[in-house]
């Protein structure tokens, strides 16, 4: 579909990549990645045609329509949303236009005429295309693309003006999706969507029909949404297969080897140059002298570019709280006549990280405000632990900073006995090096003087940190460093995030806000869907008896019998009569939510080992080949333990079905 060529970009003297080659086929799922100042961002801008390059080609297929999505910068105006939306149809409209002329024609015409059979037969095959286009469904199409990215329908007919820069960015990004180009160039897409949202996107691009090329720092996002990765790394292309987790395998693979390679080659050249330096002023060795300093001169040079080092940044820990660090109490919250939520009652310890989850306007950050003490609640009570001290980062907390303080001499008066070289280090991670330290903070845009604020929380936190986006303009590195103290912080911490990744390593609790109800969830992100799956299930039946009823997750779970007639493993204390053998409805739903996950796991290690055994027809090297025979040989044992695992729970199951 498109072929670069020895392709190769420069800025000045700073070589971004050189004899790039790549060929984008059609349908293929790719994630462009590199460090900061790689050149991604340039390289898809030359794939778009909006950039040169300086050495090299591009070729692409003739009639191939490519769609750029930028990082930012857009501005549309002119038009309401769903007009907007419509303009990417211009082809339809066209045949729609022409469909109706000769509607009006056909009504002149000699029906007997042999115009008339001509202008018919158009009408016929425009009238086919139209259909086959979708041209009858170009309102719903638009509509559930709006819907999808978080646009309600309430905005439809608002002005594209009246949007903000990230709200444009989503009318952009759905045009985008409707077009269907042949190829997506998407860089950065997720950064102004919440996380709803995103699983929206992820949904759509896994059945998108074409290809596409993403740039992104949310490493979920790209592990479920490609099955290659492109890296710009030592000035050049490394292709991968696979996605982002698999990418990071196999890069510390290649590089383990580039760098065995490395110190073979010097030791052949720390051989020649001993030979050379001791042979060189004797004349009978004159001749092999000769001989090694050409070989020398000929050996190409490998290149081991250093990495960028992993900074591991501990934060400063703060005075212990009481146990009980918030209490609430049949909170609400409404502003006039809207009542965002009522009746919220939650408590957090000490120690908890929670994660607010929600869609956007949910209440989310309303909430955080009301546990910070920012806003007073309508309804009920929030009562803080002993010796807590909250500290709230906002969305736009740059706006808190003094912007005639430099950086560093503001991030030092801050900091509680961190040493300089650590702050340096901390900035560095946070994309601030060499001289940008010492700019003032009222010079820096609002995203790096966010970058900035999260920093200096870092380094002087209270005990009970409420997060509201921390992760935002954060690339994947600065996550890690955050997601890393977060996870060692000994005190307690509330946080918004849409980054997936982000809240399952680090959340223990998820509390949703929807629909007006605060409900709390044990466990992460990954937990909190599963649980949600379960409790939209269709209900068990049970048989009237004795019953205990237990809270779990906001629904109640009853069960049958009295407290001494079941065992953990679901068995009855008495030996005698059908009823004594049914399973403890507990058990039985949690045998049914492990048979739900077997039959959904199954297929996807099914698809890992055709995946796998797709790859071994390929062969790249022998050492490759060997890990992927381990990696099918372990996929297939992990295979077979889950289907007998899911044979025995259905064979109880179906027991238990029959006895009822």
């Amino acid at each position: 579909m498109i072929s670069l060529q020895n392709a190769g970009k420069r800025f000045g003297p700073r070589v971004l990549f050189l004899e790039a080659n790549w060929l984008i086929r059609a349908q293929e799922k790719t994630a462009l990645v590199g460090a900061n100042g790689a050149g991604k961002s340039t390289l898809m801008k030359a794939l778009a045609g909006l950039d040169t390059l300086d050495y090299g080609a591009i070729e692409q297929t003739k009639g191939i329509s490519i769609g750029y999505l930028p990082q930012e910068g857009l501005r549309l105006t002119g038009r309401t949303v769903f007009r907007e939306c419509l303009t990417v149809f211009e082809e339809l409209h066209e045949i729609q236009r022409e469909i109706e002329r000769l509607a009006g024609q056909l009504s002149e015409l000699d029906h007997a005429g042999a115009e008339y059979a001509a202008a018919a037969e158009r009408y016929s095959l425009l009238q086919e295309r139209f259909h086959a286009l979708g041209g009858y469904a170009l309102d719903a199409q638009v509509g559930s693309v709006l819907g999808g990215l978080g646009f309600g329908k309430e905005d439809w007919h608002r002005q594209t003006d009246e949007f903000s820069g990230g709200w444009q960015m989503r009318i952009a990004l759905a045009k985008l999706l409707l077009a269907k180009p042949n190829l997506l160039l998407l860089d950065e897409p997720t950064n102004h969507l919440d996380l709803e949202t995103r699983n929206w996107l992820e949904d759509y691009l896994q059945s998108y029909p074409f290809g596409y090329i993403l740039i992104s720092h949310d490493r979920y996002f790209l592990d479920v949404t490609v099955d290659r990765t492109v890296e710009i790394w030592n000035k050049r292309l490394t292709i991968y297969q696979g996605n982002y987790t698999n990418y990071l395998k196999q890069k510390e693979e290649r590089r383990a080897l580039l760098e065995a390679a490395y110190r073979n080659q010097r030791e052949q050249i720390e051989h020649l140059e001993a030979f050379i330096n001791r042979f060189r002023y004797q004349a009978t060795k004159a001749k092999q002298v000769q001989s090694r300093i050409k070989e020398l001169e000929k050996i190409e040079r490998i290149e081991i570019p250093p990495e960028e080092p992993v900074i591991h940044f501990k934060f400063p820990q703060p005075a212990p709280s009481g146990r009980m660090v918030v209490e609430i109490e049949d909170l609400g919250k409404s502003y006039g006549t809207k009542q965002v939520f009522s009746h919220g009652r939650f408590t957090i310890a000490r120690g908890d990280r929670i994660a607010l989850v929600g869609v956007n306007g949910a209440g989310k950050s309303t909430l955080i405000r009301l546990l910070t003490g920012m806003e007073p609640p309508t309804d009920g009570t929030v009562r803080l632990g002993h010796n807590v001290v909250a500290e709230y980062f906002a969305q736009d907390q740059y706006k808190e900073l003094d912007p005639e303080m430099r950086m560093l001499d503001d991030l030092s008066r801050a900091a509680i006995k961190v040493p300089e070289v650590e702050l340096r280090s901390l900035l560095g991670c946070f994309l601030f090096s060499g001289d940008d330290v010492f700019k003032p903070l009222g010079v820096l845009s609002g995203g790096e003087r966010n970058r900035y604020a999260l920093a200096r929380i870092l380094v002087s936190p209270s005990n009970f940190l409420l997060l509201d986006e921390p992760t935002n303009h954060l690339d994947m590195r600065a996550k890690d460093v955050l997601l890393e103290a977060l996870a060692a912080f000994s005190g307690t911490v509330i946080f918004v995030s849409h980054d997936r990744y982000f809240i399952d390593k680090l959340a223990t609790r998820v509390l949703e806000v929807e629909n007006g109800a605060i409900t709390a969830y044990e466990g992460n992100y990954e937990d909190y869907l599963r649980r949600k799956a379960a409790l939209t299930a269709p209900p068990v039946a049970v048989q009237p008896a004795a019953k205990a009823e237990k809270a779990v997750a906001g629904t109640t779970i009853v069960i049958e019998g009295g407290p001494d007639e079941w065992q953990p493993d679901g068995s009855s204390k008495k030996a005698a009569g059908k009823a004594s053998r049914r399973l403890n409805p507990i058990k039985q739903k949690q045998m049914e939510e492990r048979c739900a996950f077997l039959e959904e796991e199954i297929p996807r290690v099914e698809s890992a080992i055709a995946h796998t055994e797709q790859q071994l027809g390929v062969f790249v090297s022998a050492a490759e080949t060997q890990r992927l025979m381990m990696l099918a040989e372990e996929l297939r044992a992990q295979l077979a333990a889950l289907t007998a695992e899911w044979e025995e729970l259905a064979t109880q199951l179906e027991g238990h079905e029959a006895l009822l």
